[in-house]
């Protein structure tokens, strides 16, 4: 029976990784779930599965989190430091969908465990993908993706020559705006911006696609993960969403991975890797899909790809400054601060700013130092907004 812990357990990754290991029991013991705001969804979800642990981000929910576990056993707990213990507790297999930067500190947690680490959240490896892969080495831990991509991309390269590999291409929707005229942008709602063609995804990374600044982050991490040279990746809006990528080999050949828009499928292969198991996902039919669509993305509508481009390029601490900078920008669009388009100009003067600040270019990748550039990143993306209001 393997031994497993989701962290951040009442998201939309969360939620379908639970909805898998509740089809088998057998399979599974649950030792640790967190979540964050809704923690009746996280105790109702404990008591289901059998937890040991339950976990709130917010201090203040602890008293709520209690309450609803009372007399069930399970033990609860809450803050930061709570989520990087539940990290810790002896596991064989963790997923990491904490949305956003905080994912970082437990992902790395589980790493320094030499526990396999299922990655769901981009953003480590954006901000500190040296960091995690070499506390993995050192550690004997393993590194699993679950982004769609780039499970499709790892799965593409089982038994293959790394050094054979000549590209690989990420495939895009395009998001909610991919038809839209340029000049009906700018006044894009909140609303509008929630709403996918393809996917069922939280609100925050679904407005991040229809900016493409999930694509960008996406580009970063495979430069991470698979050590690809930024000329290496390329990305193609493919507006049916069944090929998730595709990788490029020196003789010519393309290997594409192929499969119905379900992120079940990414988790469950992480989930019972290296076996592979029936999942419950729709069976592709692809005479009823009719035809496959690529479309060059445009980088006037999608500015945030060529943005990836230099982070790539200049590597160490810029991720962690791209990453916050998007974060703010996005926090301050959904709060009406600013207009849709307004985002990626925040995020490029906050990159001018501090990437070729002496304490950018001066500084070792640990936890801390990203910690302190997400931060400055954070409060420079403030300033500029700020700036703009006045």
């Amino acid at each position: 029976m393997k031994r497993i812990s989701i962290l951040g357990a009442t998201g939309s990754i969360g939620q379908s990784t639970i909805d898998l290991v509740a089809r088998a029991p057998e399979d599974f013991k649950v030792v640790a779930l967190t979540g964050g705001r809704n923690v009746k969804r996280l105790a109702a979800d404990c008591i289901a599965l059998g937890a040991e642990v339950a976990v709130t981000a917010h201090d203040d929910l602890l008293p709520d989190l209690r309450a609803a576990l009372e007399g069930t056993g399970i033990e609860a707990a809450a803050g930061v430091q709570a989520l990087i213990e539940a990290a810790r507790r002896p596991a064989d297999w963790v997923m990491s969908a904490i949305v956003g930067a905080a994912g970082l500190a437990p992902g790395l947690a589980v790493l320094e465990e030499g526990t396999t680490l299922a990655l769901a959240n981009k953003e480590s490896l954006v901000t500190a993908g040296p960091l995690l892969l070499e506390t993995a080495r050192r550690t004997g831990a393993r590194i699993l993706p679950v982004d769609s991509e780039h499970s499709a991309i790892f799965q593409a390269l089982v038994g293959e020559d790394k050094t054979a590999v000549s590209r690989v291409i990420i495939t895009a929707s395009g998001g909610a705006f991919r038809d839209w005229p340029l000049d009906r942008l700018a006044k894009a709602t909140v609303a509008e911006a929630s709403s996918h063609p393809n996917w069922d995804m939280g609100q925050r990374i679904t407005i991040d696609s229809a900016s493409m600044f999930n694509k960008a982050l996406e580009m970063i991490e495979a430069r991470e993960f698979f050590d690809f040279a930024p000329d290496q990746i390329e990305v193609l809006i493919h507006p049916q969403s069944v090929v998730h990528a595709l990788v490029g080999f020196c003789d010519g050949g393309l290997m594409a991975h192929v499969g119905p828009p379900d992120m079940r499928h990414a988790i469950g292969y992480a989930l019972n890797w290296p076996a592979r198991r029936a999942l419950p996902v729709a069976t592709l039919d692809l005479a009823a899909v009719g035809r496959l669509e690529f479309h060059t993305p445009d980088l006037m509508r999608y500015p945030a790809l060529r943005l990836a481009r230099e982070v790539m390029t200049r590597r160490g601490v810029s991720g962690a400054i791209f990453n916050a900078a998007k974060e703010r920008a996005l926090d301050h669009f959904i709060a009406g601060h600013i207009v849709f388009t307004d985002m990626q100009s925040v995020v490029e003067e906050v990159l001018d700013a501090l990437c070729d600040a002496p304490e950018a270019r001066n500084a070792g990748l640990t936890l801390d130092v990203v910690a302190r550039m997400d931060h400055l990143a954070r409060m420079r993306a403030d300033q500029v907004v700020s700036a703009r209001k006045t």
